[in-house]
């Protein structure tokens, strides 16, 4: 299969560049694409002749995205359209990379495929309005919802505090706002075993489990011995700008009961990103 990766040297494009299964052929882009150019995308097309583009390119800086709306809808949503119709031209299927801040975190209870939007910040809403938009040009895409994705690639929340923890006494974590930190080389795995199954539509995909970012970072430093307190606060005391959902789990209902893919559990997966084992 020959695959086309936008934001390859982000994370997850990292990640899917460099576990990438033999049969396929990768051609991985990044500021070398400027996907809010669609004569930039249709040079790359016309030279990958991709049969799936992975959209991985993303504004994820979901503070910045308050600030920088007109940027936000560019990249994240105008973006994710020059994409998609340029799949409709080629004949490509699209995976795209979505996210749980498109739900509002009021449902109580893990978020499934078939749940309704209503997202509370400028990047949740730039990334839903994205999948709107796929989903009327295209038949063959996936929508993939994930979260807290950390890895070796990049800055992340794992690292942040890691480094934080060796330099401080105490830490202030939040402690109201639940999820599943998702390690990027079980994405990545995920993501492989679904191309390759025809069975298009939309995907949750993180790991197993819930908690809060108070809790993993208690186990971050549970696994790697930091001293360092940590402190539980409530969201409002970080005065951010943008609003985040309070509970967005998401349920990988659609993988699962399609025998597709099963995650490890966070603590398993952080366990063996921290260790190696």
């Amino acid at each position: 299969m020959r695959i086309l990766i936008t934001g390859s040297k982000g994370q997850l494009g990292t990640e899917l560049t460099n576990i990438a299964p033999e049969e396929h052929q990768i051609f991985g882009y990044d500021l070398d694409m400027d996907i809010t150019k669609p004569g930039e995308i249709e040079d790359k097309f016309k030279k990958a002749k991709p049969d799936i583009a992975l959209h991985c390119a993303a504004l994820t800086d979901v503070d910045g995205c308050e600030d920088k709306k007109d940027l936000a809808y560019l990249i994240n949503t105008k973006g994710t359209e020059n994409l998609a119709r340029a799949c409709k031209k080629h004949g490509s299927a699209l995976l795209f990379i979505s996210s749980d801040y498109v739900f509002d975190g009021t449902k109580g209870r893990p978020y499934i495929e078939t749940d309704k939007p209503n997202p509370l910040s400028i990047y949740g809403d730039s990334k839903y309005k994205a999948e709107e938009i796929i989903k009327k040009l295209l038949d063959n895409y996936y929508i993939v919802r994930t979260t807290g994705i950390y890895s070796k690639h990049g800055k992340n929340f794992v690292g942040t505090v890691i480094k934080a923890g060796k330099k401080k006494d105490k830490l202030d974590i939040v402690n109201d706002q639940i999820c599943t930190p998702t390690y990027s080389l079980d994405l990545a795995n995920c993501i492989y075993k679904l191309i390759n199954t025809g069975k298009y539509g939309i995907y949750h995909a993180t790991n197993n489990g819930q908690c809060s970012w108070f809790y993993f970072t208690l186990e971050v430093f549970k696994i790697l011995g930091i001293d360092a307190q940590v402190l539980p606060i409530e969201s409002k005391k970080l005065s951010r700008k943008a609003k985040r959902p309070k509970f967005s789990v998401l349920e990988n209902h659609n993988l699962e009961s399609n025998k597709i893919y099963f995650f490890k559990h966070w603590k398993e997966a952080l366990n063996k990103y921290l260790t190696g084992s």
